[in-house]
């Protein structure tokens, strides 16, 4: 008999296409297959109608109720998001300014019945991830306000080029724009060993179109990104409906909890928790963030 996780996931991801209750069924290991190899040697995988096109409606409607509550702030960043005044040799990509125009809905804005907190919190879900990417486990994040978010991206804004601190990530469309915001990203452009700055500069100042791969979503899409290597943005979107997207963020260490700058930047507070684990911060590589 199905458990009763099991059966609360059927009702929200096509489980025809994506048994994530059946880890051992052939089904489940080809799906996991084909996503390692997307993410190998593409950087991207896109499973499409992951969550059941009858909830389509159900997306837009929660991720509507919410989106006014996004900490809306434009402001100038670069690719790395360090600050604009660190000292950097000349010609240095994170010298590139750009405007960042897209909002966040923290976590604790999120009710947990909504489709997207059932999805995040569904162990089920984190075990079909860890496998996709080749974790023994995975964990959501413990920080009270990312780990779960919803992006918002407004006619006229952009978020633009960046790259990820978490080495991968997985996003939801919960609604498309009428036109725009299509996601670009330029597989694998930096290493853990290798910064690779004079292509990331060339993509930045528009000299190598080449690197860049774009994708269109679908509301209810499920994307695995391993954007830590990847150099990625959403094009400016344009229309009248805005481009609304939920963020799952895991972390193959329990307790994670977001920096004081970052979460700062984005949701525009601090919380005790955030103080508390700066003074404990480690670092998994010597990238730029």
């Amino acid at each position: 008999m199905p458990t009763l996780e099991a059966r609360l996931l059927d009702d929200v991801v096509d489980t025809a296409r994506y048994p994530l209750a059946a880890p051992d069924s052939a089904a489940w290991h080809d799906v996991v297959a084909r996503v390692r190899d997307d993410l190998q040697g593409e950087g991207c995988s896109v499973l499409p109608d992951f969550v059941r096109p009858s909830l389509t409606d159900t997306l837009r409607r929660e991720g509507a109720a919410i989106a006014p509550l996004a900490h809306d702030e434009v402001e100038v960043v670069n690719a790395y998001n360090i600050a604009p005044d660190t000292p950097l040799p000349d010609g240095h990509p994170a010298g590139i300014r750009m405007e960042r125009g897209n909002a966040f809905v923290p976590r604790d804005a999120i009710p947990e019945q909504f489709v997207i907190h059932r999805l995040y919190t569904s162990p089920l879900l984190r075990r079909f991830v860890a496998a996709c990417v080749g974790r023994p486990a995975i964990h959501p994040l413990a920080d009270p306000l990312a780990g779960l978010c919803l992006n918002v991206v407004t006619p006229g804004r952009a978020h633009p080029w960046h790259f990820d601190t978490n080495e991968f990530s997985v996003s939801l469309l919960t609604q498309a724009a009428d036109d725009g915001g299509t996601f670009e990203y330029c597989p694998n452009i930096r290493s853990p060993e290798s910064e690779n700055l004079a292509d990331v500069r060339d993509v930045l100042d528009g000299r190598r179109r080449d690197l860049i791969r774009r994708l269109t979503f679908r509301p209810g899409d499920l994307q695995l990104f391993a954007g830590r290597f990847s150099l990625h943005r959403v094009t400016t979107v344009h229309g009248r409906r805005a481009r609304h997207s939920a963020i799952f963020a895991y972390s193959e260490r329990p307790g994670v909890v977001g920096s004081v700058v970052r979460t700062r930047q984005l949701f525009g507070r601090v919380l005790p928790e955030h103080v508390t684990a700066g003074r404990h911060a480690v670092r998994g590589d010597r990238l730029l963030d």
